[in-house]
């Protein structure tokens, strides 16, 4: 299956990638909420990944249920923006992408 190093490595790039969003969001369209959502949901992706060292199987739970949350907010959004898929479609594909992954490792 899926070495705990591969898992890691996926949450480190993930964590990149909502902060990116966040920070892209900010310099198109100047929104804050945008900017402190991606962040904050870095830094606990992040949070995450540092637990996994310590206590692998919790961190990877940790890390499964916020991007299982994270899923079904850009779900929510992909619906509610009449269906345009970048940038919320791709990331509720990559967040349940990461959450599948983290249920793998996690056992």
């Amino acid at each position: 299956m899926f070495t705990p190093t591969a898992a890691r490595i996926v949450l480190f790039i993930y964590a990149l990638l909502l902060a990116g969003g966040g920070t892209f969001g900010y310099l198109k369209a100047g929104s804050r909420n945008s900017l402190i959502a991606g962040v904050g949901s870095a830094v606990l992706t992040l949070a995450a990944l540092a637990d996994t060292f310590w206590r692998p199987f919790g961190g990877f739970a940790l890390a499964a249920a916020l991007a299982f949350f994270l899923s079904m907010f850009f779900n929510y959004r992909y619906v509610t923006t009449k269906r345009k898929f970048m940038p919320s479609g791709l990331l509720a594909f990559v967040s349940l992408a990461v959450v599948c992954m983290m249920i793998i490792s996690s056992l």
